[in-house]
C-alpha cells in the first residue's frame, strides 16, 4: 500500500498528453471522452491523497508530485483551448504565471525547510472544483458565452486564491526568520 498513491499520481501524469491528444483529435465523440479522462485525472487526485492520509503513506514525492500532476493537466487543458482558440491567451498567461509562482514557491520553502508545504485553503479547494467544472464546459460547450464568463470568474477565484497562497507563504518566511533568529 505504500507505492500505491504516488502510483496513482503517476497514472495521473500519463493521463495528461492522452487527454491532449484525445481532446485535439478528430473523432466522433472526441469531446465526451476528453471529458471522460480528465474526470477520472480528477477522481484519481481524490484518490491518492484519500489513500494517502488513510494509510499514512505520505511521501515527500507525492507531496511534489500530487499538485505539479494538478497544475499539469489544468495547463494542458487551457493550452488545448487557446491552440483551438476557445479562450484567448491572456487566460493562459494568467493561470501559467499563478501556477508557476506557486510551484516557484513551493519549491523555496521546501529548499529553504523554512516550513512545511502551504496546505490548500477552503478557497484553493473551491477554486479548483469550480475550475473543474468550467473545463467540463469548455470542453462540452466551447463557444458559449456563458462558458467564456465562467472562465472568467474561475480565474477569478484563482487568483484569490493565489492571493491565499501568497499571504501563508510570506506569514511562513516571517515566522521562520524570526524562529532562526
Amino acid at each position: 500500500m505504500k507505492y500505491v498513491p504516488n502510483a496513482i499520481t503517476l497514472m495521473r501524469l500519463v493521463l495528461i498528453p492522452i487527454f491532449a491528444y484525445v481532446y485535439l483529435s478528430e473523432y466522433e465523440n472526441a469531446p465526451v471522452y476528453a471529458v471522460g479522462i480528465f474526470l477520472l485525472a480528477g477522481f484519481t487526485d481524490l484518490l491518492d491523497g484519500y489513500l494517502a492520509r488513510k494509510y499514512n503513506v505520505v511521501s515527500i514525492v507525492g507531496i511534489v508530485l500530487d499538485p505539479l500532476a494538478d497544475k499539469l493537466m489544468l495547463l494542458t487543458a487551457l493550452l488545448c483551448f487557446v491552440y483551438k482558440g476557445i479562450i484567448p491567451l491572456p487566460a493562459l498567461i494568467i493561470m501559467l504565471v499563478l501556477e508557476g509562482a506557486l510551484i516557484v514557491g513551493g519549491i523555496y520553502l521546501y529548499m529553504h525547510k523554512t516550513r512545511d508545504v502551504v496546505p490548500a485553503g477552503k478557497t484553493g479547494k473551491a477554486a479548483t472544483v469550480f475550475f473543474t467544472v468550467v473545463v467540463v464546459l469548455l470542453i462540452l460547450i466551447p463557444n458559449h458565452l456563458f462558458t467564456q464568463v465562467l472562465l472568467w470568474v474561475a480565474l477569478a477565484l484563482k487568483v484569490i486564491s493565489f492571493t491565499y497562497y501568497t499571504k501563508e507563504f510570506i506569514n511562513g518566511s516571517i515566522a521562520a526568520k524570526k524562529k532562526n533568529s
